[in-house]
């Protein structure tokens, strides 16, 4: 059974920073992609980061330059550091696992974690 579970989540000042956690089990990390998303009280979820089995990342327009993901495949575990946080980072954030490499859509994560709140609040 595939499971995903995020960590790492809290209340930070704005210009702030947080590690997320997203640890895997039930499948080997090594040919995955793992996504983290987030979704804003009344707004939908959004793609954040992505990184593929081969260590390729892509990360969306708003927290370019502030976000960096990365894997660790001995720990099973992917992380989100967080720089530089202003409020509109503020959501639940979600890791997901796709074969091999980042889809483009929602629909091709097929397993996802629970989610792990971050609040970006002075």
């Amino acid at each position: 059974q595939e499971q995903l579970v995020e960590s790492g989540g809290g209340l930070v000042q704005p210009g702030g920073s947080l590690r997320l956690s997203c640890l895997v089990s039930g499948f080997t990390l090594d040919t995955y992609a793992i996504g983290w998303f987030r979704q804003a009280p009344g707004k939908e979820r959004e793609g954040v980061s992505c990184i593929n089995y081969t260590g390729v990342t892509t990360d969306a327009a708003s927290v370019k330059g502030r976000f960096t993901i990365s894997r660790d495949n001995s720990k099973k575990t992917v992380f989100l550091q967080m720089n530089s946080l202003k409020p509109d980072d503020t959501g639940v954030y979600y890791c997901a696992a796709a074969p091999g490499w980042c889809s483009t859509s929602e629909a091709g994560f097929g397993s996802w974690g629970q989610g792990t709140q971050v609040t970006v609040s002075s």
